[in-house]
């Protein structure tokens, strides 16, 4: 009945349908949730757009990707600019010039590289082992110990010395007063939401929603004759080779009669005190100027099977078994794997799209 059944409306799912739609073929889209869109999806309430499962911020500098979104919605100009808040004390993110003189009262670069460079050397970290010796390593003990160690340890639920350095690795660090958190040369916010973007790319494709490929999986195979599949790799095989590992978030969102609650968009909660990592309000991301306000509150939390996997636990044995379901999924005749529960896989959206892309362009 179709070329392609694709599994999944998130990002990855929506843009190979639309592409292969223009291409001529046939698609139908299944989504396990009640509403498409993946973990971009945007509840709107009295004009404000909520990122249901936590903050989206677009940022690319492939200018292909930007392009290509941009044919579906206008982005806004949103600047990233996060600010950490630890027991109180207010600084600002990426660790920058206005970062450095919050922390120690210094207002030269020098001064910033020298002090980082004293604290590197009296930990005596030569080949960081761990993240906190990359982070410190990176930051110094002062930035390390306060905006660092805690939000880290409650993000992933485990002591920053158990966790690999790679981790930190992308950490912005910057010697200029410059908030601004991504290095990209695009980003912005989808003017109305991500749901403009994701029913622009799947406008006059079929869509079922509330529909779980796998419990019929045979049924629904029948009717393509290829499977695009979004879903957790190791779900697909049955957790045969047994399960991967994720973090999971909780979220909590309140309507509060304020006009602006925190000034911001995202702030993060950097002690180990504070149960939830950040907040976020919602109506900073498109200038809103509404008289009230909605604002959520992120836990992390530890997954079980059945719920929404976020974060993989991206650790040797978890990518060794990967590896093997990876196998497993190249003798799949007529399956298509792809996007990060399918490929285990931490991934930014511009990525997510630029994979689809190569896909479509593969097979194409």
């Amino acid at each position: 009945m179709y070329d392609y059944l694709i599994v999944g409306s998130g990002l990855f799912g929506a843009v190979f349908a639309h592409e292969m739609k223009q291409a001529g073929k046939s698609c139908l889209v299944l989504e396990r949730r009640p509403h498409v869109g993946g973990n971009v999806y945007c509840e709107e309430k009295e004009g404000i757009h909520i990122h249901t499962y936590g903050a989206h911020i677009f940022h690319t500098s492939d200018k292909k990707v930007w392009n290509y979104v941009n044919q579906f919605v206008e982005f806004n100009n949103y600047v990233n600019s996060p600010v950490a808040n630890y027991k109180g004390e207010l600084y600002n993110l990426p660790f920058n010039m206005n970062t450095f003189a919050k922390m120690w009262g210094i207002v030269t670069p020098a001064e910033a590289a020298a002090k980082i460079a004293a604290q590197r050397e009296a930990a005596g970290i030569t080949e960081p082992k761990n993240l906190e010796e990359q982070a410190i390593s990176l930051i110094g003990t002062d930035i390390y110990t306060k905006l660092i160690k805690g939000y880290t340890e409650k993000q992933w639920g485990r002591s920053c010395t158990d966790l690999p350095p790679f981790i930190i690795k992308r950490l912005p660090v910057r010697y200029t007063f410059d908030n601004n958190y991504f290095n990209d040369r695009y980003q912005g916010i989808p003017m109305g939401g991500y749901n403009v973007l994701i029913e622009g790319l799947l406008d006059g494709i079929e869509v079922r929603t509330g529909v779980d490929f796998l419990k019929d999986r045979n049924a629904y195979a029948a009717m393509a004759k290829t499977i695009v599949y979004t879903g957790p790799i190791d779900e697909y095989f049955g957790y045969q080779l047994g399960r991967l590992e994720y973090r999971g978030l909780r979220f909590e969102t309140k309507r509060l009669e304020e006009e602006n609650h925190q000034g911001v968009a995202v702030m993060n909660y950097t002690d180990r005190e504070t149960p939830y990592t950040r907040i976020i309000e919602h109506k900073h991301f498109e200038f809103g100027t509404q008289p009230v306000t909605y604002v959520t509150k992120e836990y992390p939390a530890d997954w079980q099977p059945g719920e929404e996997a976020y974060y993989p636990v991206n650790n040797e044995q978890n990518q060794a078994l990967y590896a093997q379901y990876q196998k497993l999924a190249a003798g799949e005749t007529g399956v298509l794997f792809g996007g990060r529960l399918a490929e285990y896989k931490y991934y930014d959206m511009d990525d997510v799209i630029a994979s689809a892309l190569s896909a479509v362009g593969g097979i194409l």
